[in-house]
This record gives C-alpha cells, structure tokens and sequence, in this order.
C-alpha cells in the first residue's frame, strides 16, 4: 500500500471515515504518522471547545471571585479550589460513574457517558478553575487610577468593566492564559487513557501511539511522532495566542508592551 493510499484510508479514521480495521502487522512509519495524526483531530477538539466555553464561566468565576458579595465568592471560591485542588486524572475518573449512574437511572442522559461530551465537560470545568484564578489575580492587579480614571468620566457597571476593566484584565492575564491554554492542549491525552472509553478504536493521538508501541514493542517510533504533532500544535497555539495578545496590547508604545513568557507545568 502506498502511503497516498495509507492517508486516504487512515487520515480520518478516529472520526468514523475511512478504513475500519486497523493495520495489524507489517507497519510502517507513514501508517504510524497517519492514524496518530488522525487522533490529533480528538485533541484539537477537546481542547478548542473547552478554550473556547471555559473562557467564559473562567471571567465570570474571576468576577465573582473578586466580588464583596459572599453569595457570589464562596461559590466560585469553591469551584475553583475543588477542580485546581483534584488531579484531572481523578476527575475524569468520578466524573465517568458519576454520568453513568446518570445513565442508568435517566436514559436521556446517555450521551454524557461518550468522551466527545463527558470529558468535554470534564475540561471545560478544570480549564474554567484555573483560567478563573488566572483572571482573578489579573483583576487584582489592575492600577486603580485606570478605575478612577472610568468613574471621573462617569463610566460605571456593565460599560465601565466592558470599556476598561475586562480589556485591562484580559491584557494582564494573557501571558499566563496562553501557557494553561497549552498546557490544557496537552492534558487532553488523558481523555482515552483515564476512564471514557474509546468506541471502535476510534481514540486520539496517544491512543494509536500506544497502539503501535504494544503491537511493535517499540515505543521509540510512536511517541517521538507523538511528541512532534504536539510541538506543532504548541507552536500554532502560541501564535494565535501571540497574535492575541499583540491585538490588546495595540494601545501601549513598543517598549511597554508584555511580553509573553512561556512557563513549563511539569504537573497540574
């Protein structure tokens, strides 16, 4: 088989489209490269959505967090402390039982026990409490007199945090966002290892890396590929991200803009 063919029949294999069976002997390095790429497809999606809705319940945890209103703070206190505080690992773990006791008591609650939504779940909660603590301390660093400046103009509530507190909160913040956003990246290769299971084979990137590390009792070949589509992803993550950044930081002269310093998490 040539590795054209190889690509047209695996590229989209861990999304149902393709080739059913995977290959069982003889492999090669372009059908490794190939199924492991198209479990990428699960990363980049469980990581994208949970970006993109946990942004949203992070600012309001951040807001509430910040907020003299006890109603409002001990909620997203404890939200916050109970997902940074648990390993994901565990959370994927609870959380699978817990929505399949759901299952079997409501039927309607079936597709919470399917990775593409249960662990989607799962990484919006853990991105939103860290991400949330992240914006915290963003808005506890914003300069008063930006505040002081808004309330002589006579801005106040929705118009004052949308004009000049979430822009300042966001420009702060972003350098440590980019470094959870990538980290979150990463930890979504716990989806099919911890306790979602995977559905005719269809898993993502370390799911066939491992795959071909048992068939070939060669981890050396699967995992560095593995690596390598996780640097790439990291890199793009970084220029989107820097772009970003680049766009809330458009007001300030050259030299007084932030620069984006990249921390590596060694554990969550």
């Amino acid at each position: 088989m040539s590795c054209v063919q190889t690509i047209q029949d695996y590229a989209l294999r861990s999304v149902g489209i393709g080739e059913r069976l995977l290959p069982r002997n003889d492999f090669t390095l372009c059908e490794q490269f190939t199924l492991i790429g198209s479990g990428m497809i699960w990363n980049i999606y469980f990581g994208t959505m949970a970006l993109a809705t946990g942004f949203f319940l992070a600012t309001a945890l951040a807001v509430g967090k910040a907020s003299s209103k006890k109603w409002l703070r001990k909620p997203s206190e404890w939200f916050i402390f109970l997902f940074r505080g648990s390993p994901l690992f565990i959370q994927f773990f609870f959380a699978y039982f817990f929505f399949l006791s759901l299952k079997q008591s409501f039927p309607f609650f079936d597709a919470l026990t399917s990775a593409w939504l249960g662990a989607l779940i799962v990484l919006f909660c853990n991105t939103a409490a860290y991400s949330g603590e992240i914006f915290y301390g963003a808005l506890r660093s914003i300069p008063k007199g930006d505040i002081e400046a808004a309330d002589a103009y006579g801005m106040t509530g929705w118009s004052r945090f949308r004009r000049i507190i979430w822009p300042t909160m966001l420009r702060l913040a972003w350098p440590a966002y980019t470094n959870e956003a990538i980290f979150l990246f990463h930890a979504t290769t716990l989806v099919f290892f911890s306790a979602f299971p995977v559905w005719q084979q269809r898993g993502d990137a370390l799911y066939y890396a491992g795959y071909f590390a048992d068939k070939t009792f060669n981890p050396f070949i699967p995992y560095p590929i593995l690596a390598f589509y996780f640097i790439l992803l990291t890199l793009v993550v970084i220029w989107g991200f820097g772009l970003v950044n680049k766009h809330l930081n458009r007001h300030l002269p050259v030299a007084k803009r932030s620069k984006m310093k990249l921390r590596l998490n060694l554990a969550r």
